[in-house]
């Protein structure tokens, strides 16, 4: 089926899905699937288990298993994440389409999951075919302001090139480098995540493979919530952490 959307917002269930009052429950069924998780339980078995547990939905199943994360993968991930002062001066390797998506749903109102390793994630998915869609313009903005308070020497962003319409982004993104006279590079690429996984520059992304195996990452995401642009939408940001 074509997609025909004009905004990157919230799925029409989400409203019913993630009410307040279903919130602790949501937080219970992430602890519950993170404990499993650092058991050893594979992560199918451990999700359905959970899932079944608390009559999830399956975006709400989905919502669990992007937030949660095992204990050794949380310390992993921390140990790892440096602070934007440390990208300063250095190259920095963009999960383009990563970055981008979570930002063009927070800008359409969308709900973001603040999961147990301090990341901010959406729940949206492209399946093989991005569209550009009606806040894709602000959110490239949103990301080259975020990116030039941090000041990294060179960035380097990394598109998907099996992704249908990378072409189109990356003109996008080349003609917002040339407006801002930015040092940065677009690259498409059979395999961005083989890059990320082994850069030894920083890397910016939420992808929680990529974390587990990178060498140092900067929570790009959740910086640029800390000063958002005008926003006529909200992003209702769903803290999913344990708060025991």
């Amino acid at each position: 089926m074509p997609d025909h959307r004009i905004h990157r917002g919230p799925h029409p269930e989400d409203g019913r899905l993630f009410t307040a009052d279903r919130l602790p429950i949501l937080r219970q069924a992430v602890c519950d699937y993170s404990l499993l998780l650092s058991r050893g339980y594979a992560q199918p078995s451990a999700l359905k288990l959970v899932g079944d547990r608390f009559s999830l939905d399956r975006r709400q199943r989905l919502a669990v298993m992007r937030s949660a994360c095992s204990d050794a993968q949380l310390a992993v991930r921390s140990q790892k994440e440096i602070p934007p002062a440390a990208a300063a001066g250095k190259i920095l390797l963009l999960d383009g389409y990563n970055i981008l998506i979570t930002l063009e749903a927070a800008l359409s109102g969308a709900f973001l999951l603040l999961g147990r390793d301090g990341c901010l994630r959406d729940l949206s998915g492209i399946h093989g075919t991005w569209r550009k869609v009606a806040e894709t313009a602000a959110a490239l903005e949103w990301i080259d302001r975020t990116l030039s308070a941090i000041a990294p020497g060179r960035v380097r962003w990394l598109l998907d090139r099996p992704v249908s319409n990378s072409g189109r982004l990356k003109t996008l993104i080349e003609n917002l480098i040339s407006k801002n006279k930015r040092p940065w590079t677009v690259e498409l690429q059979q395999n961005p995540d083989k890059l990320l996984r082994e850069s030894p520059d920083p890397i910016a992304t939420g992808d929680s493979a990529v974390l587990d195996a990178c060498h140092q990452w900067l929570n790009l995401t959740a910086l640029a919530l800390q000063n958002p642009p005008a926003m006529t939408r909200k992003p209702a940001i769903l803290d999913l952490r344990d708060k025991n």
